[in-house]
């Protein structure tokens, strides 16, 4: 089984990218894991929000493949605790889906489309975090996850 964070634009931030490298680095250990970027909506400031987050929706409905298990990380999500996290992922990579896959949306958030193709969601927090943010800080929950799993003294209870 192959875990993809799919997400919307590129980051150019380089404390991001060096945080995310690290976490990349600790996962790679425990399962396989890719990043796959959707590019940037061209025209962006030419375009409503709506016009922007169907135009992301369409992308991001695009790079599905039959048979993926997706999850919207999204503000309206349940909220988890780093160890029901761990456990819905045991269930998850249990379950033997091809691909399971957390899509990340734009600065808008997602359309209707994507909230009518993909019902779970998952909250990383109550509070928003930029799309550049959310990276980092879902690989390293990913890592925690694994370590949790493993029962590995990364995370303290």
């Amino acid at each position: 089984m192959k875990i993809v964070l799919l997400v919307v634009g590129k980051t150019d931030d380089s404390c991001w990218n060096e945080a995310l490298k690290e976490y990349l680095e600790r996962l790679k250990h425990y399962i396989s894991f890719e990043i796959k970027v959707i590019p940037d909506v061209k025209n962006m400031k030419s375009l409503t929000e709506t016009q922007q987050k169907d135009l992301e929706g369409a992308a991001v409905l695009k790079s599905l493949q039959p048979g993926d298990n997706c999850v919207l990380l999204d503000e309206k999500g349940e909220e988890l605790t780093s160890v029901q996290f761990a456990a819905r992922l045991e269930k998850k990579i249990n379950s033997a889906p091809k691909r399971l896959v957390f899509v990340v949306g734009g600065p808008y958030g997602f359309s209707e489309d994507v909230y009518q193709a993909i019902s779970e969601k998952i909250a990383l927090s109550k509070m928003t975090f930029s799309h550049q943010m959310i990276r980092p800080i879902f690989v390293e929950q990913l890592y925690r996850a694994m370590t949790i799993l493993r029962n590995e003294s990364y995370h303290h209870n």
